[in-house]
């Protein structure tokens, strides 16, 4: 009778243990399998549903309107971003003149943003904050709109479809984004992939804040900032010489770009305010 009622128990654990390796290998993908689908999702069915499909607008003016329409409240949160990290700056640079002592959350700030522009500040100095500020500007929002425009063929481009990349922006190690089909043999570059449309745009702000390659359109924007200028779209163009290897090519097209699309770099809103 013992020996029954152990028997019994044997039995019933043994088919909640098969039960439970049946549940797992029907519903719970392996980690392989996680990675895949993961992966698939984020290059086609996710994104996709994402991204509206501009190719399907046949109107141009109104597939115009809504690329715009869909990238500006990304592009004015991250200038927002960037204003404030710019206003704490200032104020740093205030206390400074004041010699008023940092706060460790001032310091500790202050650290973050130096790393995230890439710039080593090793002493707290009026000429340091100073060059920190140069890095640490809005960019206008048409230029960011335009080249957009220009980098996704209005959005349609398999980039911005399957992978939120608006900006063409590359990352250099295998697997890290999408494999360029017509990549020149010899190069390993993929282009980068981002999980939401406010990363790509906070990104590719960054990148021209930050990367030596911009250097001239910081020097533009801050001697704008000097003579008391607002830094525009089409003084700025003229520092992204190097975004492309068509350089003066590539300059011209945006500023053709910016003439051209004049009526649909103002949202709604503004159209109605300044009625």
């Amino acid at each position: 009778m013992k020996t029954g009622k152990i028997g019994l128990f044997t039995i019933a654990i043994g088919l909640v243990i098969v039960l439970f390796l049946w549940v797992k290998i029907i519903f719970i993908p392996s980690e392989d399998e996680k990675v895949q689908q993961l992966g698939k999702a984020v290059k086609n069915t996710a994104v996709a549903n994402v991204v509206p499909d501009f190719a399907a607008i046949k109107v141009v003016s109104e597939k115009k309107a809504a690329f715009f329409d869909f990238l500006r409240p990304s592009i004015r949160h991250q200038n927002a971003v960037i204003q404030d990290e710019r206003d704490f700056l200032i104020n740093i640079r205030n206390q400074i003149v004041s010699a008023k002592e940092l706060t460790d959350a001032d310091e500790f700030r202050l650290q973050q943003i130096s790393e995230k522009y890439q710039y080593t500040l090793r002493s707290l100095t009026l000429a340091n904050i100073d060059t920190l500020l140069v890095r640490v500007d809005v960019i206008p929002e048409e230029m960011v709109l335009i080249q957009a425009a220009n980098e996704t063929g209005w959005g349609t481009s398999r980039f911005a479809r399957e992978g939120l990349n608006f900006f063409g922006q590359w990352c250099f190690r295998k697997g890290c984004g999408l494999v360029p089909q017509s990549r020149t043999q010899g190069l390993s570059h993929e282009v980068a992939l981002f999980k939401t449309v406010e990363d790509s745009v906070a990104s590719y702000m960054r990148n021209l804040n930050s990367n030596a390659a911009y250097s001239l359109l910081r020097s533009i924007r801050a001697d704008l900032r000097a003579q008391n200028k607002t830094p525009r779209a089409q003084d700025l163009v003229y520092g992204l010489i190097n975004y492309s290897e068509r350089q003066e090519a590539y300059i011209d097209e945006l500023l053709e770009m910016l003439r051209q699309n004049q009526r649909f770099l103002v949202d709604n809103n503004e159209k109605t305010t300044a009625v």
